[in-house]
């Protein structure tokens, strides 16, 4: 461990007398149980209509269709849209899925083109789509609607991050049925609390091939203990109201964040021996890049018990405008602010390249 891991107190992530694979399991209900709330179980099938069609998109070089996704839940059944970009290739194309902020594609988010000229089949679904984010503590709309009752949760039902995981999980669904993508190579990535929920949706889903994570702070890559003022906190959560994200239990702990009985090397650990990719931005102080940094750190104790790396590095933050890719982790930080940049894609991408060789 790290010299600076070992100055966060942090929780183990290992027990000597159980073994990975139930160390994983208990892992997985803590997380549920304290922070994200447990997740229903999976529908039997997901239905797929096309609605609208460009064969010639992007100077005829991309397949672009529009697709709704239906499903039965316990209130009935549920419909979502996606977007779906197909670069024209005689290969199986990795998919990128990405939870996005906003429908729009392209968009200052979204790179399409640059993404599909990378050879990469790009699926968009907006997490508002899935059940919306706009009022905070109103589970009354969505797919929320389909499984609360009365607006009421239990302390361990699921909040907003579980049930945009749980879309995300739909879709690839959907995606694995495609001829034209590779359901080996589907990897989900999201910015700041979208990349909490591809972090949570990797950790539970294990068809993911990577979990990409930018700026995704606490509750997402971010180590919470040690952190004195750095950072968010569960207050901060408290404050704007968006602890709806997170199971009722996520507040338990609210002014007291180094008693809680998890750490976000947790969620991490849930993807080994799979591929993770975190991106952090120096100036994102709310994030709390070097803190997204040892969450990969200390995670890389789980890929060590599959024979693996993990994060490949000295364990000290890096320099500004590092990039490191050679283990099963990677991780980079760069110039400005919270924000997705073609910067991060381009990051991600390179990481994804560099594995599939």
């Amino acid at each position: 461990m790290s010299d600076a891991l070992k100055r966060r107190e942090m929780l183990p992530l290992l027990q000597e007398e159980v073994s990975w694979e139930e160390r994983r399991k208990e892992l997985l209900r803590i997380l549920s149980e304290y922070e994200y709330g447990f997740t229903p179980q999976a529908p039997e099938r997901v239905e797929a209509k096309v609605f609208y069609e460009d064969k010639n998109a992007y100077a005829g070089k991309v397949l672009e269709q529009h697709v709704e996704l239906s499903f039965q839940t316990p209130g009935g059944e549920y419909r979502f849209p996606i977007k779906l970009f197909l670069p024209y290739c005689d290969k199986k194309l990795p998919v990128l899925l990405h939870l996005a902020f906003r429908p729009e594609v392209p968009d200052r988010y979204v790179p399409a083109e640059e993404i599909c000229d990378r050879g990469y089949a790009l699926a968009v679904v907006c997490y508002q789509d899935i059940t919306p984010d706009t009022h905070f503590g109103d589970f009354s709309s969505g797919l929320a609607a389909m499984y609360i009752k009365n607006n009421e949760r239990k302390p361990n039902e699921w909040g907003k991050i579980g049930m945009w995981a749980f879309g995300a999980s739909r879709v690839i669904d959907y995606l694995v049925t495609r001829e034209e993508l590779d359901e080996k190579e589907i990897s989900v990535m999201g910015h700041s609390r979208l990349g909490k929920t591809a972090l949570w949706c990797g950790a539970q889903d294990e068809r993911v091939y990577c979990s990409i994570s930018n700026n995704s702070g606490y509750g997402g890559a971010s180590l919470a203990k040690g952190r004195n003022e750095k950072g968010e906190h569960i207050s901060d959560f408290v404050r704007i109201g968006s602890y709806d994200w997170y199971c009722p239990r996520f507040t338990e702990f609210n002014g007291r964040d180094d008693e809680k009985p998890y750490d976000q090397h947790f969620l991490l650990s849930l993807i080994a021996p799979r591929f993770l990719c975190v991106g952090s931005a120096i100036e994102d102080k709310g994030a709390d890049p070097n803190s997204e940094f040892l969450g990969c750190v200390a995670a890389s104790e789980a890929y060590q018990k599959y024979g693996l790396s993990g994060l490949v590095s000295d364990g000290i933050f890096p320099e500004l405008g590092t990039t490191l890719s050679e283990g099963e982790i990677g991780y980079h930080i760069r110039s400005g602010r919270h924000f997705l940049s073609r910067y991060d894609w381009n990051q991600y991408m390179d990481f994804l390249d560099k594995k599939r060789k």
